[in-house]
């Protein structure tokens, strides 16, 4: 508590001894306010001074508090724009091209941080982006133990084909059709970090108030981030040591790419997972990595240009072979693909070095190997093996403070210092990074949702999620079980919160991608949810759910509603695929299936008194294939209540 007062005693000191108007970083030109609502708008100034806010004929005064904080609503306002929000107290600040229309916060974890430029067809994407009606703003990342009042500073983009490439995929596709359809401006609030909990995203205050996740948030006590950073950066730089003992020379970076450089003292490193993800003590590690690998080619090989895959790495990427630049790629969500010019690789020997940059989270070389290879005159060559690599400089960015070490980091910097700018709703995409702990998500999900909505002040806004997508996490399946499964029933279940709706996307994820490049229909999915729940735009925005089934002898009678016009199932031949049927001994069959009447008549030869069913209930369920004919995917789901593999997992503050 004490680390807490001093915090905010510091910032108030600070706004009082400026004696000038301070607003917060999520106010800028450019900005979207939420239409046909009230409009807060805040800030500070001196202890008790006059401040008038206008916008569009609207004049409003309020004094300053004791502390200098004050607090003006605005009445609600129709879409329109552009307008100016000046903001008068003994200094006066003033923000341009403002808009009034729709605002919808953009969180979760990688695939919602995920940008347009990674995604399919991104080019053409990219050059048909001209939306000046949708603006994106990216909250920075940061981590802090306890709640911050303001972001660190960011800036709203226009949507134009130079800016685009950077916004949120998801949110610009949902946003795209939003416009399209309402005709108003749309304001993206980008607060999403990859690889991150749920957890990390849920108040304190929650926890404390929930008797699954009480206990444990008794046991966090408030830290000196600075401290336990240091600490950790210590840890780090003893490892990088460790891993690199046997390298003596002192040559510059620059030095690393070049054919006669010796990297026979760099230690190994796999080219299929993240520096932090492999047992080399560098979890904590942000920075420059080099790697470097050695191939020989015959001459016939390389008598005309090669192609040079090396999947994805995150973040960016200078590529060099031969010590010359072959390209660079500034996303970590593309895969790099590189046309090497004839001559640049020789007969013989050749040096391929890759410089990596890390700006936060996950770093390197991820995802499925196979990818990293050349296609030369002779054929396709598989790198995927014998890497060498050394680190070039550890920058801290992180602070030594991963955005899971500790619950509630980023809800206290990323979400707390949003509130109470007006928005219509959330999406959300996550929850990847919890499937270890997919029955737990059953309440720690709907917790995190009812804590904002609570935070927030605007009653059960809308709240709407996307479902995991198919990938071949770790080959579960009904057989073995699955965290991805139980992780997609865990999301299911959240729809019993007022005002949610769900995206089903197994049909467009990819088995070896974790980072599903169609990034387009989960945004129309999102929207189809919102135009009919939340814009009275009549139309089907889900795929059948399940809602009771029936036993005729061997046959299950599955009826399903959301049906839309029809049942119908993608495959030429009309065969159902996704269906498993049990009986008393809960051992799961594959099931024939066929649709009549608008019902599924599912069977297997195996199970003669099926009492349980299960649909698309795997990692990678991408087969699944009953759909209605508006062409929404069946939901995943189960009938039987049995022990799953996550039930015992729950969260441990640090693992």
């Amino acid at each position: 508590m004490k680390l807490k007062l001093t915090l905010l005693a510091a910032m108030l000191i600070s706004f009082t001894v400026q004696a000038q108007v301070k607003m917060p970083g999520i106010f800028g030109d450019h900005m979207v306010l939420q239409r046909d609502q009230i409009v807060p708008i805040w800030g500070w100034s001196a202890p008790k001074e006059k401040i008038i806010v206008r916008i569009n004929q609207e004049v409003k005064e309020t004094k300053a508090d004791a502390s200098g904080k004050w607090r003006i609503n605005l009445d609600p306002q129709p879409a329109g724009g552009p307008y100016t929000l000046n903001i008068q107290g003994k200094t006066t600040v003033s923000y341009e091209d403002v808009m009034l229309g729709e605002v919808w916060i953009c969180s979760g974890q990688s695939n919602m941080e995920f940008q347009l430029r990674g995604v399919r067809n991104a080019l053409k994407e990219i050059n048909e982006a001209v939306y000046p009606e949708i603006r994106q703003i990216k909250i920075p990342l940061r981590v802090s133990d306890v709640p911050l009042y303001d972001i660190s500073p960011a800036k709203w983009d226009v949507c134009s084909n130079t800016t685009a490439g950077n916004f949120t995929a998801v949110g610009y596709f949902f946003a795209r059709e939003m416009v399209k359809r309402l005709h108003v401006a749309v304001g993206l609030i980008n607060s999403s970090w990859g690889g991150t909990m749920v957890e990390t995203w849920t108040s304190r205050g929650a926890f404390e108030n929930s008797a699954e996740f009480k206990s444990m948030i008794e046991t966090k006590q408030d830290k000196d981030l600075s401290l336990v950073s240091k600490e950790k950066q210590a840890a780090l730089a003893k490892s990088i040591l460790l891993l690199q003992k046997n390298i003596t020379d002192t040559l510059s970076e620059n030095q690393w790419k070049n054919p006669d450089y010796n990297s026979q003292a760099w230690p190994k490193i796999s080219v299929a997972n993240t520096w932090e993800s492999q047992s080399l003590g560098l979890a904590d590690l942000d920075g420059i990595v080099w790697y470097r690998k050695e191939i020989t080619l015959d001459a016939k090989a390389v008598e005309k240009s090669v192609v040079l895959s090396l999947g994805t790495i995150d973040d960016f990427d200078e590529t060099y072979v031969n010590g010359i630049l072959v390209g660079s790629t500034q996303s970590y969500n593309e895969n790099r693909q590189y046309n090497v010019p004839a001559g640049v690789f020789k007969p013989g020997k050749n040096i391929i070095a890759v410089r990596v940059e890390d700006t936060g989270g996950g770093g390197g070389f991820y995802g499925d190997s196979t990818m990293i290879q050349l296609k030369a005159n002779t054929g396709t060559v598989f790198l995927g093996d014998g890497w060498s690599f050394r680190i070039a400089k550890s920058t801290g960015t992180s602070q030594g403070i991963g955005p899971n070490d500790y619950p509630c980091l980023l809800y206290n910097a990323m979400i707390q210092p949003l509130i109470p700018y007006g928005i219509r709703g959330a999406l959300w995409y996550q929850g990847e990074a919890n499937a270890d702990r997919a029955f737990q998500y059953r309440t720690a999900f709907p917790l995190m949702i009812t804590d904002w909505r609570q935070k927030w002040g605007e009653g059960n806004f809308p709240f709407y999620f996307v479902q995991l997508a198919s990938f071949n996490a770790a080959n579960g399946d009904s057989q073995h079980g699955s965290t991805w499964a139980e992780l997609r029933d865990a999301q299911t279940s959240t729809l019993s919160l007022p005002n949610t709706g769900m995206a089903v996307i197994t049909d467009i994820g990819e088995s070896k991608d974790i980072h599903p490049k169609n990034k387009q229909d989960v945004g129309k999915r999102l929207a189809a949810i919102a135009l009919n729940n939340v814009y009275s735009i009549p139309m089907v925005y889900s795929g059948p759910v399940f809602e009771s089934f029936e036993v005729e002898g061997n046959k299950m009678i599955l009826h399903f509603k959301q049906t839309g016009t029809g049942l119908m199932v993608k495959d030429k031949y009309g065969y159902i695929k996704g269906f498993e049927i049990a009986g008393t001994d809960q051992h799961f069959y594959y099931a024939k299936a066929f649709i009549k009447d608008n019902k599924v008549i599912a069977y297997a030869d195996e199970v003669p008194l099926p009492i349980a069913v299960h649909f698309a209930w795997a990692d990678d369920a991408g087969e699944a294939n009953l759909f209605n004919n508006e062409g929404f995917p069946a939901v995943p789901f189960r009938t039987d209540h049995w022990k799953g593999i996550t039930d015992d997992k729950k969260y441990l503050i640090g693992r």
